[in-house]
């Protein structure tokens, strides 16, 4: 666990999942995401993101943001790659949270043996592309007119971080 000055950082509980749902609802929209987030009930959102498969930042019992995480693939011989999505209230933007919740996530992937990072994101969002690059997050492949949003053409852009390099 995490503590800032104004926020504290720690795993999601089943509690945390009626905010959680909200957040979601608020921030995923067609500027950040191919298609809008809803939810149809707690329980599928439960099952799609139990407890403990994201860390959260709070103010007090209020959810701030999140950095969700799950492994990229079933696949053993990828389990060393978390594919990763963050999300903050608007309220709380500029201020720190996401860059907190970014190294509480590298830290965390690094305890749990997690060597790569990887997220993806849409061309329509310099805004998103600018904090990962900030975060330390490459380019590593772009997917062109993947999405057709809003009358436009939209590139998915495929970020990674590496925690460790192996052999």
């Amino acid at each position: 666990m995490l503590t800032s000055h104004t926020f504290t950082i720690r795993p999601s509980e089943i509690k945390d999942a009626g905010q959680l749902m909200e957040l979601d609802a608020m921030v995923w929209d067609k500027h950040t995401s191919p298609a809008p987030l809803q939810w149809r009930s707690r329980q599928q959102y439960l099952q799609h993101c139990p407890p403990g498969s994201q860390l959260i930042a709070v103010q007090g019992e209020r959810v701030c943001g999140y950095v969700g995480f799950h492994p990229a693939t079933g696949m053993p011989v990828n389990r060393h790659v978390y594919e990763i999505h963050i999300a903050v209230h608007p309220h709380d933007r500029r201020c720190g949270m996401a860059t907190a919740l970014m190294d509480a996530m590298k830290q965390h992937a690094h305890e749990h043996g997690i060597s790569k990072l990887r997220l993806r994101v849409l061309s329509s969002n310099p805004g998103a592309i600018a904090f990962y690059t900030q975060c330390g997050f490459v380019t590593e492949g772009r997917l062109v007119s993947e999405f057709y949003i809003a009358g436009q053409y939209v590139d998915d852009i495929l970020m990674s971080y590496f925690i460790q390099r192996k052999g």
